[in-house]
C-alpha cells in the first residue's frame, strides 16, 4: 500500500519518505540507510561525506541570488525506534515499513512509523534533489543513533560543518518552534542472584499486563499514561507474601525512550493457592484499571497456567527485587517553574528483564535542569544500591537552554505569522533533541527546530498528519527563501 502514501501531496516530501521506509534502519544497525543516503548524494553529484561515527553530510550551493544569504545547517536523524505489537510478525532488520492511510494520517501497519525522525530526513531530500526550491547553502547532516544514545551527534567533528545557523526538523507539533530541550542520563540497575529448584507442591502461571497506549518517554510522559513495568509489580508485590508467590522470570519493557506498553512475568504459587492467587491478581488489576479508565481503556491482566518451571529466585533477592522497583521513580518528578506546563525532570523505568540469576532494570531520567537530573539519578541509585543492585551512569548528554533573542527564532516567528494568522507556539521540550549536544560542538551557531505534527511516536500507534505535511512543507520553503543575509 506504500503506492498510496506517493499520491499523497506534497509529493516530493511523501516519495521521499517511501523510499527512506523502504530500506530498515533500527538504532544501532544503521549500515544499509548510512550507505543508502551516501549513494542519494553521490548520484546527484553533490559533495558527500561520511564521518568516522557515520553521520552523513550532503553540501549543496545556494540557488541564484541567495548566495549572500548565511549558510545553513538542515538536520535530522537516520534511525528509528523499532517497536511492534506483540501479534506483528515483522522483521526490522530485514523488512521496510508497511504504510497506509487513514483519514488524514499516515500509519504503519503494527510497527512504529518512523516518522520520528524520518519526515525530516525525506524533507532534506527532497530539498537536495530540487531544481526548483531557492535556499542559501546548505550542509544537510543526517546524524545516526539518535534515539539509543545520540552517539551520532556526540562522535561529530567539530569542523565538519560550516553553517550559521541550525534548522533541525525534529519537532512533532506543527504549530511549535522549539528553542530548548531536556538533557539525559541512562541508569541501569543490575543483580545477581541464586536460582532454587521449585518446590514439588507448586505450579507455574503467566502473568501478563498488556494494551497499554505507551509511546514517547519525554514527550509522553505529563500525560501520566501507565507503565507497565510498574503495574506488574505492584501485582507481584502485594501478592507475593500472603500466598508464598515466587518467581521465575519477568520480561518488561523495551527501549528506554518508549514507556513500556507490556510486561510479562513467569510466576509459580502453592496448589492450594491456585484460587486465591487468581482472585487477588484479578483484585489488584480492577483497582488498576479503575485508576486508569480514561487513560488506558484497553489495559488488560491476563493470568495463564503453564507447564511447572524448573527454578525460581531466591525469596531474599526477590524481596530486594521488588521493594526496589516500588520505591524506583517512574513518570514526572518536576515541573518547569519557568515555563508552564513544561516538565523539567522526569525518569522513566523502561526495561525490566529477570531470568537465570540476573535482574536487569533500564531507566531513562531527562531533564532541562542538570542539577535536577542529578538529583533524579542519585536518588533511583540510592533506592537500588540499597536494595543490593550495581548501578551504572551511562548515556549522559546535555539540554538545549533555550535563547528568545534568537536572530533566526525572530524570523521563523514573523513568516509563521504572515501565514497562518496566528503566533507559533515557542517553547523548550522535555524530549532529547541532538540540538543540545550539536551546540556543544558548535556554540556559536544559532539553532532551531520545527517539523509537522507526529502523534504516538515510539509506539505502533505512530502517526503522521497529512495535512500538517502540506503546511510544515509550505512555511519550510518560506523560510528557505528567507535566511537572513550574512
Amino acid at each position: 500500500m506504500n503506492e498510496e502514501i506517493r499520491g499523497l501531496e506534497p509529493k516530493v516530501l511523501w516519495n521521499k519518505f517511501a523510499d527512506l521506509n523502504a530500506v530498515p534502519r533500527p538504532s544501532k544497525k544503521e549500515e544499509r540507510v548510512i550507505e543508502f543516503i551516501k549513494n542519494f548524494g553521490k548520484n546527484l553529484n553533490l559533495k558527500t561525506e561520511v564521518d568516522s561515527v557515520g553521520n552523513v553530510v550532503i553540501y549543496k550551493p545556494a540557488t541564484q541570488g541567495l548566495e549572500n544569504r548565511k549558510k545553513i545547517v538542515l538536520q535530522a536523524h537516520l534511525d528509528m525506534v523499532h517497536q511492534k505489537n506483540n501479534d506483528t510478525d515483522f522483521d526490522f532488520d530485514t523488512q521496510g515499513i508497511d504504510m497506509y492511510v487513514d483519514g488524514d494520517w499516515v500509519r504503519a501497519k503494527g510497527t512504529t512509523l518512523g516518522a520520528d525522525n524520518g519526515l525530516g530526513v525525506a524533507t532534506m531530500m527532497a530539498i537536495l534533489e530540487s531544481d526548483t526550491i531557492e535556499h542559501p547553502a546548505i550542509e544537510a547532516l543526517f546524524t545516526i543513533d539518535e534515539e539509543t544514545g545520540m552517539t551520532g551527534a556526540k562522535g561529530l567533528s567539530p569542523d565538519l560543518l560550516k553553517g550559521d545557523i541550525l534548522l533541525n526538523l525534529d519537532t512533532e507539533e506543527d504549530d511549535e518552534i522549539g528553542i530548548g530541550c531536556a538533557g539525559g542520563v541512562d541508569i541501569t540497575a543490575t543483580k545477581k542472584y541464586d536460582e532454587e529448584k521449585l518446590p514439588d507442591a507448586y505450579r507455574s502461571y503467566s502473568v501478563k499486563v498488556k494494551g497499554l497506549m505507551g509511546g514517547h518517554s519525554g514527550m509522553d510522559i505529563i500525560k501520566g499514561l501507565g507503565n507497565a513495568n510498574k503495574m506488574m509489580n505492584r501485582l507481584l508485590l502485594n501478592t507475593s507474601e500472603d500466598l508464598k508467590l515466587r518467581i521465575s522470570e519477568i520480561n518488561g519493557g523495551g527501549l528506554r525512550n518508549a514507556i513500556p506498553r507490556e510486561s510479562e512475568a513467569i510466576v509459580a504459587v502453592p496448589d492450594t493457592e491456585e484460587e486465591n492467587f487468581k482472585k487477588e491478581i484479578e483484585s489488584r488489576a480492577a483497582d488498576i484499571k479503575a485508576e486508569y479508565t480514561s487513560l488506558e481503556p484497553n489495559l488488560s491482566v491476563e493470568i495463564q497456567k503453564l507447564p511447572t518451571q524448573k527454578s525460581i529466585m531466591d525469596l531474599k533477592s526477590q524481596k530486594e527485587v521488588l521493594l526496589a522497583l516500588a520505591g524506583a521513580h517512574n513518570g514526572v518528578y518536576r515541573m518547569s517553574p519557568e515555563i508552564e506546563g513544561l516538565v523539567e525532570t522526569s525518569n522513566n523505568v523502561a526495561n525490566v528483564t529477570l531470568k537465570g540469576g540476573e535482574v536487569y532494570v533500564k531507566c531513562l531520567t531527562r531533564s532541562s535542569v542538570e542539577s535536577s537530573k542529578n538529583d533524579l539519578a542519585s536518588s533511583l541509585k540510592a533506592v537500588f544500591e540499597l536494595a543490593g543492585f550495581e548501578v551504572k551512569l551511562s548515556g549522559e548528554y546535555p539540554g538545549w537552554a533555550p535563547n528568545s533573542d534568537s536572530a533566526i527564532l525572530k524570523t521563523l516567528d514573523e513568516i509563521y505569522q504572515r501565514m497562518n494568522g496566528e503566533k507559533a507556539d515557542i517553547a523548550a521540550c522535555h524530549a532529547g533533541l541532538e540540538c543540545g549536544i550539536i551546540g556543544s560542538h558548535y556554540p556559536e551557531m544559532d539553532m532551531i527546530s520545527f517539523g509537522p505534527t507526529i502523534r504516538g511516536a515510539h509506539s505502533p500507534d505512530e502517526r503522521a498528519s497529512i495535512s500538517s505535511a502540506q503546511k510544515y512543507w509550505k512555511f519550510l520553503l518560506e523560510v528557505l527563501k528567507n535566511i537572513p543575509e550574512n
